[in-house]
């Protein structure tokens, strides 16, 4: 999955644009579904983790992708019940 790969890619280098945040779960989403969005922050919740235990210096960042997909599936959950 591509969106993995950008997550992972910004990890490394140690910084994220927000545009590039948003348009990559929403490029899950339109590739998947929510579902997809999900298995994204399964995935980064696991690897958060596991960089916290390792203490790596970019787990912030790790932690901001997790928070902004969290964020995301409550958003689009609220905007689906407001229909």
């Amino acid at each position: 999955m591509r969106a993995l790969d950008t997550i992972a890619e910004s990890i490394r280098i140690g910084f994220v644009h927000p545009t590039t945040v948003m348009n990559t779960l929403i490029q899950v989403e339109n590739e998947g579904g929510l579902g997809a969005v999900r298995r994204i922050e399964r995935q980064l919740h696991l690897g958060t983790n596991a960089l916290r235990h390792r203490d790596h210096p970019n787990t912030a960042l790790a932690q901001t992708w997790l928070s902004a997909a969290r964020a995301y599936l409550i958003t689009q959950a609220e905007r689906r019940q407001a229909v």
